[in-house]
């Protein structure tokens, strides 16, 4: 009989040695996070988060990814922002509901673990963790032969957070008559990247590198740019009782998304004069030809967030923005619903 060879974990493609280099980078990073509530180090089970101090929490919990902008990151070779962008994004979708973030997961998954991007992607999710004061409390990091594409990762991230249920941003108290305050948009933040790419790479030949005249920088400045965090203007308007509901302007636009806080039988005028469309949307525009309803629903198009206030509450919010380093763009306002009209009219 013959013996069979020796065959190792690191004989499949994964190298348990290296999986060991990463994790000893993403404890320290996590470690610069932590609040008081966490209760477990990295590596354990399972992260345990002490909840006190509050009346009636409700959790409020969100996932999700960065999508196909990691193919830039992949051209690029820079994978310091990605992680930032997550975390900002799961901020962003639970603070409209009014939350503060307590913690967050991430879950990174590649075919072949290089320590070095591991690291550079940690960087950004421990970065965007301590500006919104949430703990990277746990994740996974997952090596799979033959899953991914050479040099190629998925990232996710979950997110829980607490609001008193007395103070949560439900949107029942918006009215007909109420102001839109559009905030800015960074860029493209984590959407319509599959357009984008296509447009950009696949259609004007450009590369990653190649410097855009009418942008002033190139076109992987331009696509990286980190995905905003509104939670510092949101919790400021909502302990003033100044703010009826948030929309994050994300896949869909404010087509999709502005709908979503509205109670029945309500619309939005929205006024496309009211702010300036940023000029790497009018370049994917042009170069595309897109239609308006698809460009519309595809982009943020320069609005990243959208808050419902009172017409009388109109300069306390601008005062508050401005003490948050904030431009409001009073970009419309909330209307009765028309039949067979669209729930939002740009005019």
């Amino acid at each position: 009989m013959v013996t069979p060879k020796r065959l190792r974990y690191k004989d499949a493609g994964v190298d348990i040695d290296e999986a060991d280099r990463a994790v000893a980078h993403i404890k320290r990073l996590a470690a610069t996070t932590f609040t008081p509530g966490v209760l477990t180090r990295i590596g354990a089970f399972g992260g345990g988060y002490l909840l006190s101090g509050w009346k009636q929490p409700v959790l409020v919990s969100s996932a999700d990814g960065v999508g196909t902008k990691l193919k830039v990151a992949f051209l690029a070779d820079r994978h310091d922002t990605v992680g930032e962008d997550l975390v900002n994004h799961c901020v962003n979708d639970i603070a409209v509901l009014g939350a503060r973030p307590l913690f967050f997961l991430d879950y990174f998954a590649t075919g072949k673990l290089a320590a070095g991007t591991v690291r550079q992607v940690m960087t950004g999710l421990a970065r965007g963790c301590r500006a919104n004061h949430c703990a990277l409390i746990g994740g996974e990091t997952a090596e799979m032969p033959g899953l991914y594409a050479a040099g190629e990762y998925d990232l996710a991230g979950f997110i829980v957070g607490a609001v008193e249920r007395g103070d949560m941003l439900t949107g029942a108290s918006i009215r007909a008559g109420d102001l839109l305050v559009g905030l800015a948009s960074t860029g493209l933040h984590t959407n319509g990247y599959s357009l984008a790419r296509k447009l950009l790479f696949e259609g004007a030949g450009y590369l990653v590198h190649t410097r855009l005249p009418e942008l002033g920088r190139t076109v992987a400045e331009e696509l990286l740019e980190v995905h905003q965090s509104y939670l510092r203007p949101i919790q400021a308007l909502a302990s003033r009782g100044l703010l009826k509901g948030a929309a994050h302007i994300t896949g869909g636009g404010i087509t999709d998304n502005l709908p979503r806080i509205l109670p029945r039988g309500l619309a939005a005028e929205i006024h496309t004069a009211a702010w300036r469309v940023p000029p790497v949307f009018e370049l994917l525009r042009r170069l595309g030809n897109i239609p308006d309803d698809d460009y519309r629903r595809t982009f943020n198009l320069g609005i990243g967030m959208i808050l419902v206030v009172s017409p009388r509450h109109q300069l306390r919010v601008e005062t508050v923005l401005a003490a948050c380093f904030e431009v409001p763009f009073w970009i419309g306002r909330v209307i009765a619903a028309r039949r067979a009209a669209p729930r939002v009219i740009y005019l």
